[in-house]
């Protein structure tokens, strides 16, 4: 139990574009997925601010009238003094564990990184999200 001088635990938590995009784009599920990353420590592979920036292109294409505001989500998400701390991942054990798992090598940072860090890895990816259950009921 916390005592109150040293308040809530924080524990770290990597976080995939899937579920950063739903927050920072207001998606259905953002909510929930803010909730689930309030008492966390967040971290990402730098790969996420291209796969969010390549979100909202996409977005931008599908709803042109919002483009605006899109990309000022963008912003904001990207900014300096936003609590994402940025990792590298080594790429030649990445790429093994794309092979293993039959993900993507972009995807497989992700489960990388989780798993290096000893991490909670929050997607709303669902082979990402069956591999990382795979992998931890071997452990």
């Amino acid at each position: 139990m916390d005592s109150p001088e040293s308040g809530p635990q924080v524990s770290l938590a990597i976080v995939d574009a899937s579920a950063m995009a739903a927050v920072v784009f207001k998606e259905p599920e953002g909510a929930d997925v803010a909730e689930r990353l309030r008492s966390h420590f967040l971290v990402a592979p730098r790969l996420m601010a291209y796969e969010l920036a390549n979100t909202a292109v996409m977005k931008t294409k599908a709803h042109p009238n919002s483009a605006g505001w899109i990309m000022k989500a963008l912003t904001r998400a990207l900014a300096d003094d936003v609590a994402i701390t940025w990792s590298d991942v080594e790429y030649e054990e990445v790429a093994d564990l794309a092979i293993q798992t039959g993900l993507t090598a972009y995807d497989a940072s992700y489960l990388w990184l989780a798993e290096h860090m000893h991490a909670e890895l929050v997607t709303l990816d669902t082979p990402l999200a069956k591999a990382a259950a795979a992998r931890n009921k071997r452990r």
